[in-house]
């Protein structure tokens, strides 16, 4: 199967169950695990998140079987990661992190609940696992939402109105019921969705003071959720009574320390703050590493051309808990800190079985990436945990083991636990279940690079998805179309669709662009027809060596080849068109294909108009690599079609 591919550390691994009996009192560190006082909260399971923003783009786009595998290593029960919980972006048109993702809603007349990617992934999500629960959250929001202003809330029924559409999308086109949402709880249940819970605020713990002093706010909420809370709640929040949920946390590389990050807080949100879930961002790092945050995924699926993935740290990690318990379960009152660092919380399903979860992450080995974690130290010891109550007469657990110790050079081997040995950087699941498994498929094909020669011609009369294979819209929105008054050779084409610029939760770009490729590309040639749908204003691009995406997509550097339908012509550096290296007259005109050609060559770089040359010997400034890129001058209409790319090695 598939390992960590990082550098200097040992892949993660999940042994064979042991079976130990866990022993009596005796001289080591005690720690009780007893259920005659009443138990704890009631565990609601963990899950993770696909979008905030267009996190699994590229996931798509991954041959059979590969792409069947990554999905089973992160949904199927009893196999890999087995999430719970499946929160996805409510699609709002605008970039939300590494990208922006379509809406059901780009305009207030128009409905189409088939865009995008997240209806088939919470559909294969629910083909492996039936009872995993989904909740969908809105990042962003489509420009008319906010009637002229860059707020969504100033007429919250319109807002309700958007986002209820969606529940409703969701269950009448792709039979997928929503568990959670954020949105007013009256619009709710007035369309007969009282099984819809509310979670709020998806920010910080601030809504819990206002939920007690408002007795119809906390009738409405369900769930008080935070993001990276730093394994600590609110007062106010506990007061409330509310299930407490850490619903965006993780965000860390998915390296041994990411890994260790994920285990410490996998524990330590309950043992410090009596959060029932954890909600990792972001479930899989599929989209251009060079993107804001590459990697901060459970896993990694970055490479479709090739069809290499890597069954991160952070997988295993998952696994301890989530193959071991179910929502439902409920935490003991004897959870707690280990006498010299690291952490216990055991679960129970109330009907005998018996889960308990062990970490001892040192600080440098579990640093996240927020908030800032303050120093602690851990050290080896022996712990022994004596069962009481109904757990009085268990004789045989089974014990699931993990070392995150990058140091450690040796396979840990089967040995006997009582009393339990704990070193540094460590997990044990010990339990009662034995339906533990540690899935694998063959390894993977190997790494390759986007390919030096690529070209979409976008003749897809039924495409499966409306993005194209490996384009990653960073502002705007492109998709397939079918160019009913062309009936030559441009009938199925690339089209920009949005009109509007989206109510941001980024810093949007003003105007639109995709990228594609090979971010260490140098020496390139990027081709492709163009044709401006808006006379005398609009206007397009074709680009290489783009150097910024995500929420910095407004600062990219590189260069852009524009034309205009006024028939005038430039080029830049820069996405905001104003480093200009070269203008002039080109003669191309709205509603007429035209094609373009940038060829970059070290520092000299030239273009060629419908196959003519229309400026060259211009000397380059900016960035010397980057994404090739399409783009439009504004929020307009456009379409293009038989793109090419002639890349040269990287140096």
């Amino acid at each position: 199967m598939a390992t960590d591919g990082s550098t200097g550390g040992v892949a993660l691994c999940l042994l064979i169950p042991l079976i130990a009996l866990l022993t009596v009192p005796g001289g080591s560190a005690q720690y009780p695990l007893d259920d005659r006082g009443g138990l704890g909260r009631m565990f609601d399971g963990i899950g993770a998140i696909s979008g905030g923003g267009a996190t699994s783009r590229l996931l798509v786009n991954y041959p059979e079987p590969q792409r069947t595998e990554i999905l089973d290593y992160l949904f199927k029960p009893n196999f890999g990661a087995s999430l719970h919980i499946f929160k996805v972006e409510i699609g709002g048109d605008a970039q939300t992190t590494d990208g922006t993702e379509p809406s059901h809603m780009h305009y207030p007349d128009d409905q189409n609940y088939f865009r995008g990617y997240e209806w088939w992934l919470m559909k294969e999500a629910k083909k492996r696992n039936p009872a995993i629960k989904l909740i969908g959250l809105p990042w962003a929001f489509p420009g008319w939402i906010g009637y002229g202003k860059c707020w969504p809330y100033d007429f919250p029924d319109v807002t309700a109105y958007y986002v209820v559409s969606w529940i409703i999308g969701a269950k009448q086109y792709h039979g997928l019921d929503i568990d959670y949402i954020g949105v007013l709880r009256h619009t709710l249940d007035r369309l007969g969705l009282k099984n819809v819970g509310l979670i709020a605020a998806d920010g910080d713990w601030e809504i819990a003071h206002s939920m007690i002093v408002d007795p119809y706010l906390s009738e409405a909420v369900q769930v008080i959720g935070a993001h990276y809370p730093g394994t600590h709640t609110a007062t106010d929040a506990v007061q409330t009574g509310k299930k407490l949920w850490a619903s965006e946390d993780y965000s860390t590389y998915n390296d041994e320390v990411g890994g260790g990050c994920w285990a410490r807080i996998l524990n330590q949100n309950y043992v410090n703050g009596n959060m029932t879930s954890t909600i990792s961002w972001n479930m899989v790092a599929s989209y251009y590493e060079e993107l804001p945050f590459g990697r901060e995924g459970l896993m990694t699926a970055k490479e479709p051309w090739s069809g290499h993935y890597v069954v991160s740290t952070p997988i295993w990690i998952t696994a301890h808990t989530t193959q071991f318990s179910q929502p439902g379960w409920y935490y003991l009152k004897t959870v707690g800190h280990l006498d010299k660092g690291g952490s216990y919380v055991a679960l129970t399903d109330d009907l005998g079985n018996l889960t308990v979860i062990i970490e001892t992450m040192s600080h440098n080995s579990s640093i996240c990436i927020r908030p800032p974690l303050p120093d602690y130290n851990v050290s080896a010891q022996t712990a022994t945990f004596y069962l009481q109550g109904s757990f009085s007469n268990l004789r045989m657990l089974q014990v699931w083991y993990s070392s995150l110790d990058i140091n450690n050079t040796k396979l840990v081997m089967f040995k006997k636990l009582p009393p339990l040995k704990l070193g540094v950087n460590e997990v044990y699941t010990i339990t009662t279940l034995l339906t533990g498994q540690k899935g694998s498929f063959p390894d993977p094909p190997k790494s390759k690079p986007f390919p030096l020669k690529y070209k979409d011609d976008f003749n897809v009369r039924n495409p499966p998805f409306t993005e194209a294979p490996y384009f990653a819209d960073q502002s705007g929105v492109f998709e397939y179309f079918t160019n009913t008054s062309d009936p030559g050779d441009h009938v199925f084409t690339f089209r920009q669709v949005l009109t509007q610029r989206p109510i941001s939760w980024a810093s949007d770009a003003y105007q639109a662009i995709s990228v594609i490729g090979d971010y260490e590309w140098s020496n390139v040639t990027v081709t492709c027809d163009i044709y401006i749908e808006t006379p005398d204003t609009g206007g397009l691009f074709v680009a290489a060596r783009v150097d910024q995406g995500g929420s910095l997509t407004e600062r990219a550097k590189g260069i852009f080849f524009w034309v205009f339908a006024d028939g005038s012509y430039k080029v830049t550096s820069d996405l905001l068109g104003k480093i200009i290296l070269c203008k002039g007259l080109a003669g191309v005109r709205a509603r007429n294909w035209h094609t373009l050609s940038l060829h970059i060559n070290g520092s000299n770089v030239s273009g060629l108009l419908n196959g003519h040359s229309l400026w060259k010997e211009v000397v380059t400034v900016g960035p010397s690599h980057g994404w090739a890129a399409i783009g439009t001058n504004s929020f307009e209409f456009a379409q293009f079609d038989n793109f090419i790319i002639e890349a040269q090695e990287p140096e």
